[in-house]
């Protein structure tokens, strides 16, 4: 009986341990240019990012170059897309598309969180001094590489001016 015990007391500490780095909140601070990951509401990693090449202002229609503002989660994790890696974000939400539509404007889509280009790649303009995405959120390959493995399907976005 008591191999039993210590047995479950070790798979419970190992447990918590490989959880311990999940992420299960997010917060992109657009006018800082950076991504804050947390879990169980303390900061496990800041990364700084690029944005949309106009990030200014909410996301309002489709190729207007803005990342969006609001609270979205993880909707998908793609590992056969334009970039190395890419985490989708729920948007447009249902407010976004409402908003479109009163303006007589496509919403847009496919905004993700994405390492760099898999094909075509400048190191001149992929990188962290310039806002070159369409409205996404781009980190470096090894950033995106940390997030695949800690964010899972459903983790909240809050992505803020």
């Amino acid at each position: 009986m008591k191999k039993i015990t210590i047995l479950t007391f070790i798979l419970i500490i190992f447990s918590k341990a490989l959880l311990a780095n999940k992420v299960d909140f997010i917060i992109v601070n657009k006018e800082d240019r950076n991504i804050i990951l947390f879990n169980n509401g303390k900061e496990l990693k800041k990364f700084s990012i690029s944005l949309g090449f106009e990030p200014l202002g909410t996301k309002i229609k489709k190729g207007d170059g803005k990342t969006p503002e609001g609270l979205y989660h993880i909707e998908e994790k793609l590992n056969k897309s334009s970039f190395y890696l890419a985490l989708k974000i729920s948007y447009p939400n249902p407010w976004d598309i409402r908003r479109a539509l009163n303006l007589n404007l496509h919403p847009g889509g496919q905004i993700m969180i994405h390492g760099l280009p898999n094909a075509d790649y400048d190191l001149k303009y992929h990188n962290k001094l310039n806002d070159w995405t369409e409205g996404c959120i781009a980190v470096s390959n090894k950033e995106m590489l940390y997030l695949w493995k800690n964010i899972e399907k459903g983790v909240p976005i809050l992505i803020r001016r």
